[in-house]
């Protein structure tokens, strides 16, 4: 079974460039390139669609959503904090000889 080839973002933008900037058609820059057909055309497509969150690779967090994962992560500290803070309120709060040895 064949693997799936990758390729850098460097390489994709290169490959996008040709095609914009040199003038190539798309089946030029592939055959030149020595990829698959079609691949630079859905490149341009997905850099289209995602701009600067094109081509961020495989498993790693697009730029506009790693706030959201950090104010998430934040939120969950926070969260928990809050709820430490509410367990010691009940605590305190009892009465005080509840726990003396009297």
């Amino acid at each position: 079974m064949k693997r799936r080839r990758t390729y850098p973002k460097e390489f994709k933008e290169e490959a996008i460039r040709l095609v914009e900037e040199e003038g190539l058609s798309c089946h030029q820059a592939e055959t030149n390139l020595g990829i698959g057909v079609s691949v630079v055309s859905r490149w341009m497509r997905e850099k289209d669609k995602l701009k600067e969150d094109a081509f961020c690779g495989s498993g790693n967090v697009k730029p506009s959503e790693k706030d959201f994962k950090n104010l998430q992560k934040e939120l969950e500290r926070v969260k928990r904090e809050r709820d430490i803070l509410k367990k010691a309120v009940a605590i305190f709060s009892e009465e005080p000889n509840r726990y003396s040895n009297s």
